[in-house]
């Protein structure tokens, strides 16, 4: 064997665990990631994606691959801020972060079931679709889009996610009071989420009511998953 044929042939298998350890997204959401720190994805979101509405546990399951990096980068970053999701994100390279994000975006969206509310003033739907312009607070489909099925990369799908995972990512960028001591006196906690273009979530948390947080989310939770065939035509925006 010449040498510059030896050469070649070493070059090659040198590669070969490059290769072999590559992120795989989809491995990331069945198995975990490299460190094991970074568990399965499914153990919390579930197997098809579509989170764990009675946890909590939201939806990413079609959403885009740009937001979900961006949420994973921000966890690691601490502008997101949940005791279960920091940790995952460590130990996530930034390899696997793209990789699992475009797992997920691959997956099915969200097929919006139409919405039958009656548009009342101060209802869920009131605010989802006319918003509370008295108080500067516009209506949630301004940017996420008819129906809340999202828009690019930057406001992501609503329609659909759990109340209470809609419900504490409100209060999370709001900042949720708690008592002190034995005064029981209420003081403001710092919001664990302020990850929001130009702060306008924490905003439009910060001047909704907690009754209006509840009605706006289970408005959103309601729009979702219809039994009929899915309609691409709804995700245009997308």
């Amino acid at each position: 064997m010449r040498i510059f044929d030896l050469k070649r042939v070493v070059a090659v298998l040198c590669c070969v665990p490059i290769a072999a350890f590559a992120a795989d997204g989809e491995a990331i959401m069945l198995k975990g990631a490299a460190n094991p720190t970074a568990l399965p994805c499914i153990t919390c979101h579930g197997a098809d994606g579509k989170g764990t509405p009675s946890a909590g546990f939201p939806r990413l399951a079609g959403h885009p691959a740009e937001y979900l990096a961006k949420q994973l980068r921000d966890f690691k970053a601490g502008t997101r801020q949940n005791p279960i999701m920091q940790p995952i994100a460590t130990a996530l390279t930034d390899e696997e972060i793209d990789e699992v994000a475009r797992a997920y975006s691959a997956r099915p969206r969200v097929n919006v079931t139409p919405s039958k509310a009656r548009l009342v003033e101060g209802t869920g739907a009131w605010l989802a679709m006319r918003g509370a312009w008295s108080r500067n607070i516009p209506e949630c489909i301004l940017c996420h889009g008819p129906d809340g099925v999202g828009v690019g990369g930057v406001f992501p799908p609503i329609a659909g996610q759990s109340a209470m995972y809609l419900e504490s990512q409100l209060r999370a960028w709001k900042g949720v009071a708690a008592s002190t001591g034995k005064t029981g006196k209420v003081k403001a906690v710092a919001p664990t989420r302020r990850n929001d273009p130009n702060g306008l979530m924490q905003h439009i948390a910060r001047d909704l009511t907690d009754a209006e947080i509840k009605l706006v989310s289970e408005y959103f939770e309601s729009l979702g998953e219809s039994s009929e065939p899915f309609n691409e035509s709804q995700h245009r925006l997308r």
